[in-house]
């Protein structure tokens, strides 16, 4: 891999920062879980629009037939990954549902071991291994707290999964539009599809106060996933992983400051396991390269 622009690390850890906070607006929005889901994707659509005209030249275009139909399906996924990290984030602990929620990181070489009949490296083998013991850990004693704070885990595993389907989908897309129209045309059509859920589901749609909603899709969707966009196609594996550490560290520190979330002996433990999975998996040979990072915020 050529040397990455001076901008692309600095660019990757801005992003990251920008995702930790993410799960704290959600908690400061005045509508529903999934109702701020739907104004993160909605109000992300015309910043990400001027974004890729001016990054790329022109207005997003995608091919018609399959392609469309691909891209559709990613933003299926997508807003059935944000519905109900959205609805588990309000039911757990916020490093929890960073923590848990970027598990996408490894199913993503399991869906190779199963699909695609690839060998796992022993780095991944420990990474997997790391990652189960923690997550056990963590969900375990989520259990032991309350049976809210372990729905809201479950919630976010959930999310893993279909934030791992929402990857592959976009890994099939790959080489037929440009990465900024890419993510602008799934933000769209992940915003289509949250609508009717957010209108079905309990709780108010439309907000008293936009401040925590704008800051969601200003600062999570468009600079979040904006920057991490850019900065992915210049770093190494290795490079991205220790960026996204980022994120469950400021989300345990929000949590702990704001809501009194005190993580104990055994929550440290399963963090820690976790935070030791996503360097392991992103080591040369640890994931596929090809893959897109795991970020969820």
């Amino acid at each position: 891999m050529p040397a990455a622009p001076r901008a692309a690390f600095p660019a990757m850890l801005i992003g990251s920062a920008a995702l930790a906070f993410g799960p704290w607006l959600v908690r400061l929005a005045d509508v529903s879980p999934v109702g701020s889901a739907f104004w993160r994707m909605a109000l992300a659509v015309p910043p990400l629009l001027l974004l890729a005209r001016l990054t790329e030249g022109r207005a997003p275009r995608l091919a018609k037939g399959p392609a469309l139909g691909l891209a559709a399906l990613a933003g299926l996924c997508f807003a059935a990954d944000l519905a109900v990290w959205h609805l588990g984030i309000v039911r757990t602990s916020l490093a929890n549902a960073t923590l848990l929620a970027n598990a996408a990181t490894f199913l993503l070489p399991l869906y190779g071991v199963v699909m695609l009949r690839q060998r796992l490296t022993r780095p991944a083998l420990a990474a997997l291994a790391c990652a189960g013991l923690g997550v056990a850990l963590l969900v375990g004693r989520s259990a032991e707290l309350s049976p809210r704070h372990l729905a809201g885990d479950l919630m976010c595993l959930a999310a893993a999964v279909f934030y791992t389907a929402y990857l592959i989908v976009i890994e099939r897309l790959r080489g037929t539009t440009a990465a900024m129209s890419l993510l602008c045309l799934s933000t769209l059509f992940t915003a289509l599809a949250l609508l009717p859920l957010a209108l079905l589901l309990p709780g108010p749609l439309w907000p008293q106060n936009w401040t925590p909603l704008l800051a969601l899709a200003l600062g999570s969707q468009v600079l979040g996933q904006g920057l991490i966009v850019y900065a992915v196609a210049h770093l190494r594996p290795i490079a991205v992983g220790l960026a996204l550490l980022i994120q469950p560290a400021i989300s345990a520190t929000i949590g702990a400051l704001r809501f009194g979330e005190i993580p104990g002996p055994l929550e440290i433990t399963g963090a820690l396991l976790v935070v030791a999975a996503l360097l392991l998996v992103r080591l040369p040979g640890g994931k596929d390269a090809r893959m897109p990072p795991a970020s969820e915020a």
